[in-house]
Parts: structure tokens; sequence; C-alpha cells
């Protein structure tokens, strides 16, 4: 395998990372995919966004996910997967969980939804993770 096929391991700028953890995005060039770690609503300086509710925090994650994927080449445009884990999911906030990730999309990519008891802090209510192919 050469340099240029092997996985890319990124911390996109304008995203808070936490490099001593884990990568933000990996892109494998040879796959032509690049791979999102979970998102949550934290903005480019790890603070939260839209404390106490999940359309506001939605937004936010989905600001994140466009940074990640500009950066490896890509858009939402072209997500072929995502996960979407929801603390407290009720039917009745799927429009606000799932409108700000749909806006400007033309595709559909494939979807889960999980509620959850819990993400690593009780004030984040969504986390998103997300793989796209790079055009």
């Amino acid at each position: 395998m050469t340099k240029s096929e092997m996985p890319q391991y990124a911390n996109p700028a304008g995203l808070f990372a936490l490099p001593e953890m884990f990568s933000l995005s990996v892109a494998v060039p040879a796959s032509r995919l690049v791979f999102l770690s979970g998102q949550v609503a934290w903005n480019a300086e790890g603070e939260l966004v839209g404390e106490g509710d999940h359309g506001a925090q939605v937004e936010q994650i989905v600001r994140n996910i466009d940074i990640a994927l500009a950066a490896a080449g890509t858009s939402r445009e072209h997500l072929v997967k995502h996960t979407i884990y929801v603390v407290g999911y009720r039917p009745e906030l799927a429009e606000a969980i799932l409108a700000p990730l749909r806006a400007g999309m033309t595709t559909r990519s494939a979807s889960t939804l999980v509620g959850v008891q819990a993400l690593f802090d009780p004030r984040y209510l969504v986390e998103i993770d997300a793989v796209a192919w790079i055009p």
C-alpha cells in the first residue's frame, strides 16, 4: 500500500478536537470513503450549543458535519450512511432532529435513529456519526 492509499486521519480546522482520544474523520482513499466520528453540538471552542434543545443541537451538529466533510473533499450530499443517537427520544422530536440534517440535500442516505439513555455528558442530547463518499 502506498502512502497515498493509506487512511488519512484528520481533525479539521473549525472543529473542536480531542486528538489524544480520536480523529474527527478518517478518509480511506482506496475506497473513496470518509468516516466521521460522532459529532455533538459543540462549537470550535468546545462549548455546548443549544443546551436543552434537540433541534438547536442538531443544527450545530450539521454545521460540524459540513466542516468535516468539506475538509475531506465531500459534502452531506454524498452521505451514504449516518446514525443518529438521541437522548430521551420521542416521536414528536423526529422533525426537529431530521429537518436540519435533510436541509439543502437532494439525496437520502441510509439512516438509523437510536434512542439512548445518555451520551458522554448529560447536557448533550444528540450525536451523529456519518460515512460519505468522496467524488
